[in-house]
């Protein structure tokens, strides 16, 4: 079928995506060493590409430079404005051999610098050069999880396209390991009470400053052992966790807040894009309806 999408088995996948999970932290804290701060953190995230994943152009000192992972060559590449390149084997690493060698490669290209090695928003962290024991990469893991993502941030990117409110990009945050894309209504939202894992607590005021409604994906944890799309609000208004949503097969998901969709339930369309589509919009109209959101002001209607 030309519009399949993979199959993502989070059970399969697990070791996979926690290794990938520290190698996007790792890379992601160097973003953040060098990069100006932009509110929500969104100076920091990572972005899809038809290869894999990238953080884009990023300053230092007299040149700038790109850190990309290529799930089509399985590689990670680093390029400079000098026009220089390096680039090693993503397979066959820890945690612990991945920030060994990215640190030599910036090295040997003159970009020294360094981060805090501690992971964020992670329970009982291991310091990434102590980390070995994530040293799994199974290249079609790897491979459909990434496939999966671009088709997901196609329908993502289109739902942006009838917002004219403060929206995010549909971008790819390391610290959480998921895609997303938020909307805000304007308004100023109650102080976040932070209490994230190994993340400061203003952190999390800052991004969740103002009222907002995220949608996204993430491949799985041992909270929620499975592929899936969520939406949430903040704050989250009275009555939303009983609204009635679609399609069939979404639910509200007590301890994690949110509404889910398996991404199974999509996969298994015929129609994926459109079913996926139907979450999303269904999710933000019950939540922005409930908290009162101005919409006549923040949406626009066209095809």
């Amino acid at each position: 079928m030309e519009n399949q999408w993979p199959i993502l088995s989070y059970e399969n996948g697990k070791e996979t995506y926690a290794t990938l999970h520290m190698w996007t932290q790792i890379v992601g804290k160097i973003n953040l060493a060098v990069a100006p701060w932009i509110n929500h953190s969104w100076h920091i995230t990572q972005h899809l590409t038809p290869s894999g994943l990238s953080t884009h152009k990023m300053p230092y000192k007299n040149k700038s430079f790109q850190i990309d992972f290529d799930f089509i060559d399985h590689k990670l590449k680093v390029i400079t404005s000098d026009g220089e390149f390096r680039d090693f084997d993503l397979a066959g690493n820890s945690v612990a051999d991945f920030y060994r060698k990215i640190f030599e490669v910036l090295r040997g290209l003159g970009i020294d610098l360094k981060i805090n090695s501690t992971p964020v928003e992670m329970v009982n962290p291991i310091p990434f050069e102590k980390d070995t024991v994530n040293a799994t990469y199974d290249k079609t893991q790897a491979s459909d999880l990434h496939q999966a993502l671009l088709k997901m941030q196609n329908v993502l990117t289109h739902m942006r396209c009838n917002f004219t409110g403060k929206c995010s990009p549909v971008h790819f945050f390391w610290g959480s390991f998921d895609l997303a894309v938020s909307r805000f209504s304007g308004r100023k939202a109650p102080v976040h009470p932070g209490g994230i894992p190994n993340l400061p607590d203003w952190v999390a005021q800052e991004a969740y400053s103002h009222e907002v409604a995220s949608f996204g994906f993430w491949p799985g944890n041992e909270a929620l052992p499975e592929a899936a799309f969520y939406t949430y609000l903040y704050p989250e208004p009275e009555g939303y966790k009983d609204a009635e949503v679609r399609p069939k097969g979404a639910y509200y998901h007590e301890t994690l807040r949110e509404f889910i969709l398996p991404y199974s339930t999509v996969q298994k369309s015929t129609e994926p894009d459109v079913m996926l589509l139907e979450f999303l919009n269904s999710t933000y109209e019950a939540g922005a309806t409930l908290a009162k959101w101005d919409r006549d002001a923040i949406e626009t209607k066209h095809d």
